[in-house]
């Protein structure tokens, strides 16, 4: 039987439902693995662009090098390399929360660096999502975590130049994601030489991380995004920053601060209510 276009929509958000729930993996396998940041993101990385590189010879997708797909590459070495290090210096949902600020840098940089002027609903996210960010900041001080806020900031900061550099006519994402991947995975994993854990568990927690939670994951979000309406899509990539320190909670034992809490609350809700917003406004 031929697949009618209703199948073959829910056979994609059901790919982007997976790529969600296997990005929130992220912050418990870095909580499990007993080695420095760097070297567990360029083993990760390696692992990654392998399964990435073995996808795209079986498409017959071939790279694209272009400037747009060099600085989303840079991006997406940023974005990993920072998130991999603020899993490590502070807690998991304080770095995928504020990595999720990512939405709110593309609309400044936007409006920086392509005079883009902001929406009243563009400016209400930011001031929404800055009340969050100052609870986390604030939390960070009291508890020790401020260094590792700024790096889960910075990621977000690169990981609204993916978004940036990944639209375009010469923007190609899965060769930007590949290429990125490729050179963290060369720059960094020498690294794991120095480690000395090299136990089954910490094994398969690295090699979860890097064929599962950056490589497949990858694959099945390209796949799913280009056939799922937004605002489902929106809706299902927002729990990645909820799941991923749940999984944090029932299996490392990590636990949340109430200022964290709320702050997680303020961002969250409002990055999702913004995407819903601009899904419904680009239907019309």
């Amino acid at each position: 039987m031929p697949e009618t276009e209703q199948t073959y929509s829910g056979r994609a958000v059901f790919c982007v439902f997976l790529a969600s729930v296997c990005f929130s993996t992220g912050g418990l396998f870095i909580k499990l693995i007993p080695w420095a940041p760097l070297a567990i993101n360029g083993a990760r990385n390696l692992i990654g662009s392998t399964v990435i590189g073995i996808y795209l010879l079986m498409t017959r997708h071939r790279l694209v090098f272009s400037r747009q797909v060099l600085i989303g590459a840079l991006s997406m070495m940023g974005v990993t390399t920072l998130f991999a290090v603020s899993n490590k210096l502070t807690t998991a949902a304080n770095a995928i929360v504020l990595q999720f600020t990512a939405p709110v840098f593309v609309i400044l940089l936007m409006a920086l660096i392509y005079h883009v002027r902001p929406k009243r609903i563009d400016l209400l996210t930011c001031a929404a999502v800055l009340l969050g960010v100052c609870l986390f900041f604030v939390d960070g001080i009291r508890v020790g975590n401020l260094l590792g806020n700024i790096t889960a900031i910075l990621s977000g900061i690169c990981y609204a130049g993916v978004f940036m550099m990944n639209t375009g006519n010469k923007a190609d994402a899965i060769s930007s994601c590949f290429l990125g991947q490729l050179a963290c995975g060369i720059l960094f994993t020498p690294l794991c030489a120095l480690e000395t854990d090299f136990s089954a568990p910490v094994m398969a927690s690295v090699f979860a991380l890097g064929a599962i939670q950056v490589g497949g994951a990858y694959i099945l979000f390209s796949y799913g995004i280009r056939r799922t309406p937004p605002i489902t899509a929106s809706l299902i990539t927002g729990m990645e920053p909820i799941l991923n320190p749940l999984w944090v909670a029932l299996f490392y034992g990590e636990s949340l601060t109430p200022l964290s809490v709320v702050g997680s609350v303020i961002v969250v809700g409002s990055i999702l209510g913004y995407n819903v917003w601009m899904a419904k406004g680009s239907k019309q």
